[in-house]
């Protein structure tokens, strides 16, 4: 890139409040950060692949662009509950590897109120095929692939909650809960989950950032609940 400009983007984001992120972002954000909405931008609209497909290519196009997001932008995503690690994750996907995440708890600086008015730019999408794996896929190779689940342990378990469906877990999967540190992963080949998609992507930047390589199930367990042919472990 010949002339690098950095963009830091806010994508807090709350599971049982779907006002929280943009809320909390008018409070208060870093100093020239624009808003990007999980559900509404992140995502597509919830139905047979989950509560949080992956968005359509022109969703997520347009959503970088009105970012202020071009090939010469290097992103700094913060955020909760996995918004930061799925907008990295998604970047990615989309064949654009400036990016990485910033620990909210790490930025010492000040915080600016209000909405900030940032120059629209042209988001080019160049797709990635290797870092996904869909539910047909899964169902048929699990036991060759290392499963790991990123929802808390009590949902892993299969124990009743209030968000599963269904309650259970992908057989073989094993545990990482997303707001921990990462456990050891086996070696072999990586898929990761979750409820919806989102918060999979914390663990995924963790192995990345330890040097390996992992695959997001993005229907995750809110589309695997919805086929009763699919096994269940609990």
């Amino acid at each position: 890139m010949s002339h690098v400009r950095y963009r830091f983007v806010d994508a807090r984001w709350d599971i049982g409040d779907a006002a929280f992120g943009r809320h909390a972002y008018l409070e208060g954000h870093i100093p020239g950060a624009v808003f990007v909405d999980v559900e509404a931008e992140l995502a597509d609209p919830p139905g047979a692949r989950g509560r949080h497909p992956l968005p359509s290519t022109e969703r997520f196009v347009e959503a970088m662009s009105r970012a202020g997001i071009d090939e010469e932008t290097y992103v700094v995503a913060y955020g909760a509950m996995g918004g930061a690690e799925r907008l990295w994750w998604l970047l990615r996907h989309h064949g654009h590897d400036s990016c990485a995440v910033l620990d909210p708890a790490g930025w010492h600086g000040p915080l600016t109120p209000g909405e900030e008015t940032v120059g629209r730019r042209l988001f080019v999408s160049r797709p990635r095929t290797d870092d996904v794996i869909e539910r047909d896929e899964l169902a048929a190779c699990s036991d060759s692939l290392v499963v790991v689940d990123a929802r808390l342990a009590f949902r892993w378990r299969g124990e009743e909650n209030p968000i599963d469906r269904v309650f259970g877990r992908i057989p073989g999967a094993v545990n990482a809960p997303w707001n921990e540190a990462l456990p050891a992963v086996p070696a072999g080949d990586v898929v990761v989950y979750c409820g919806s998609g989102v918060t999979a992507c914390v663990p995924l930047y963790q192995l990345y950032l330890a040097g390996r390589d992992g695959r997001l199930y993005p229907g995750s367990w809110s589309e695997w609940e919805q086929y009763p042919e699919l096994p269940v472990e609990r």
